[in-house]
Parts: structure tokens; sequence; C-alpha cells
């Protein structure tokens, strides 16, 4: 098993049931343990694998380091797991991916030491120059390691533009959760539309410890917001972003982290676009799923506790809502009617404040959709006007609509001008 309980990361354990005693396997001071290779006859592990931000493998016995060795070679830089074997473990299936190459599944053939190809997730990509993707490492204000990934347009040479770019930066969900390097269409989507994309482990990501998460309870619009500052200020300052063509984009907690960045720090982001977000911690406290039942003081711990004065305090102090005023640029807001946890009226409530206020605010809601967009119709609307809207302000390509918008449910709620980029009506 995997475990925490008595380190900061999570070690490779083994554990007698019988007799409580207790063996690492293997442990690191660097990042938690996030796979493991068994055998399939003795079921021990035979390797482990680590990702302090590039995937590293390790061998935990002579028999496996050969087919290591072999993966690493025939597969270079790529991220890897094995997903099945033979029984007699001879045979292995071993998927792939890296920042140029959708998941892709191979044979190993430990007999023969060979690799073979068996097929891509995404084999309409293989024609295109996909670009790559850098792993960079920024610290924060107070010291702590912010490993990031950036990706460049596919046609620039090297790890720096001739001249900075406009600059997208995308906010992963959670928080309790992590970017990693590999292949991303999001990525893909917007370098190819010629921005920089960086994404940031913020503290609160998993992956690197309990003390890196334990680094965000109660930060929220505070460090865990001044480490994307951080790394926005980095990029500038490495000739990688225009300072005055940087967008913030993210979904769930990164929809938040949007609402924030346009109302804490009004003048970092040239424009926001937050999907299925939250703008009032109070609400999303006090509105939790039943299925969240069991996650409750964990979120109260982290955010606040809507139950005390000084916890209500906190969350107002905190949320996007009740700093409306100070937003200055232009917002991009949409949401899933079915969202049952970040409730619909997380983007209502932000967006009628802003009508309220003449703030502009372009409002896009599906209604069949919950927390996040999955009938691929409504996907591909959802990505046609937020490439619109990336495209007004910060000059990037906008591809043609076309047949985008064919099936889709969204409805515009506010700010229909926007597809008037889009050459729809």
């Amino acid at each position: 098993m995997t475990s925490s309980v008595t380190h900061d990361k999570s070690a490779l354990l083994s554990i007698n049931w019988s007799t409580g005693d207790e063996r690492i396997l293997f442990a690191s001071d660097r990042a938690d343990v996030t796979g493991a290779i068994f055998n399939t006859r003795t079921l021990e592990p035979e390797a482990v694998c680590i990702d302090p931000g590039r995937q590293e493998w390790t061998a935990l016995t002579p028999a496996i380091a050969a087919e290591l060795d072999l993966i690493k070679a025939r597969l270079r830089d790529h991220a890897f797991y094995v997903e099945s074997q033979s029984d007699d473990g001879r045979r292995w299936i071993v998927a792939s991916h890296a920042p140029d190459q959708p998941i892709t599944y191979h044979l190993l053939d430990r007999d023969k030491q060979t690799i073979t190809e068996l097929f891509s997730a995404r084999p309409e990509l293989k024609p295109y120059r996909l670009a790559s993707m850098q792993e960079v490492q920024g610290k924060s204000r107070d010291g702590l390691p912010l490993v990031s990934y950036l990706t460049l347009p596919a046609d620039i040479d090297g790890d720096r533009p001739p001249l900075p770019l406009p600059m997208v930066l995308i906010v992963h969900g959670g928080p309790w959760g992590r970017d990693i390097y590999g292949y991303r269409r999001d990525h893909q989507w917007l370098a190819d539309r010629g921005y920089a994309v960086l994404s940031v482990n913020y503290r609160g990501s998993t992956g690197f410890g309990k003390a890196f998460v334990a680094a965000s309870e109660k930060e929220h619009a505070r460090k865990m917001h001044d480490d994307l500052i951080d790394m926005v200020d980095w990029a500038i300052a490495e000739g990688i972003a225009q300072k005055d063509k940087v967008a913030i984009f993210g979904l769930s907690y990164g929809g938040l982290a949007s609402f924030v960045g346009a109302t804490f720090t009004p003048d970092v982001f040239c424009c926001s676009v937050p999907v299925v977000g939250i703008s009032n911690l109070q609400t999303l406290l006090e509105s939790m799923p039943p299925y969240w039942a069991g996650f409750a003081e964990f979120m109260y711990r982290s955010y606040g506790d809507p139950r005390t004065e000084e916890g209500r305090k906190l969350l107002a102090e905190r949320s996007p809502i009740n700093k409306v005023d100070n937003i200055k640029k232009p917002m991009l807001i949409f949401h899933g009617a079915n969202d049952v946890r970040c409730k619909i009226a997380e983007s209502d409530t932000i967006a009628a404040a802003m009508q309220a206020k003449g703030i502009p605010v372009t409002y896009i809601v599906y209604p069949d959709e919950g927390h996040g967009f999955q009938r691929p119709p409504n996907q591909l609307s959802y990505l046609a006007i937020a490439e619109a809207f990336f495209a007004r302000h910060l000059g990037g390509a906008c591809e043609p609509v076309g047949e985008d918008f064919r099936g889709s449910s969204h409805e515009v709620r506010a700010g229909a001008d926007i597809l008037s980029d889009l050459g729809v009506a």
C-alpha cells in the first residue's frame, strides 16, 4: 500500500496484517509515490514511480531493470504505466503519452526485448506538428517550490519566444489535484492559436506531500492566488508573456481562481474565463451535495467554517462576489445548469451583480450539463466561444465557427455580442 501517515510524502509500504509489521519499500523526499509495477505471480512490487515534475521510475529488483531501460530508450521522455500483463508476466501492455503525443498503447515483449506500437487514442493527430512542453520551476514569494508547465506555439524553436507572447494561465481544479507533464489538449489548442500557455502547481496541489497541501489551508484569495501571480511575474520577467496580455482560465477551483483574479488582482489579467466556478465560498459550503458529507469537516478546515461567526467573516472576505466593484476587465462565464458541486447560482449571482453595475460580462449556460461539459456539440461550442473571446482580448487566431454550434444547447444569458466575433447572429 501507499501511505503518508508517518511521512510527509506518501511511501510504498509492505504491511503484514497478521503481525502488524510495517516495512518501507520505497520513499522519496521529493514527491509522493504515484504508481508501481507488480509481479503477476508473486504480487510483489518490482518498480515504483514518483512525479516531482517529470515521471521517474525506479526498479526495486534487478529483474525489471532491463525493461525500464528499454522503455526509456524507446519511448524517450514519455510518461507511462503498465496497463496489464500476461499471466506469466513476460508480455506487458504499456500506455504512454508525451506533450506531443496523445496516449498510445504498446506491446512490450520481455523475452525479445522489443516494444511494438499497437494503436494511438488520437491517430488523426499524427500528421500534425504538436507543441512541446517545458517543466519550469519557480518559487513562491515565501519560498515554496512551484512546479509548473509551459507550452509555446509549435513553430517556436527553443525554450523562449523571440518576443513576449500573449499568455493564458490555466488553473487546475480541485484544488486537490495537480498538473502533469504530458499531452494536454487545452495547451495544444491555445498554443496553436498563438499563445504561451502556463499551468502552475500552486500550494494545495497534490503529489508533493502533506505540508504542501496544508500550506493552502484558509489561503484562498491569498497565498494560493499569490502563487499564480508569482509565476505570471516569472513568465513576464523571462520574456515569455506580454504584461498587458495575460488571461486567467480555469474550471471548478480554477473557475474560483479566475473570479479571484478578476476581483482581487484586477490589474494583472486582461480578461478572465471562469468555468463552473465559485463566487461565494459561504454558499458553496452551505450547499454541498449529500455525497460530500464525509468531506465536510475537511472543507471547513480548508476554506473556513460557515457554522461560526469567525468562519463566515473569513469566507465573506475571500469571496469574489463581495469584490465585484473591483472588476475592470472583460469576463466570460460558463456554467452547467445541473451542477451539484458548484451550483449555477455561483455564476448567476456574480453575472447579475456585474450587469447591475454596468460591468461588461458574457455569460453562457448549458441547460443539459453539470460540473463540466460532456456532450461533444456542447464542448465544441464552448471552445469556439472561448476562442473568440481570447482572440478579442489577446489577439490570437480564431477559427471560423463552421458547424461548431450544431446540436449545442448553449444559452447566451449576457453579452451576446461575443457571437458577432464568430459571425453568428
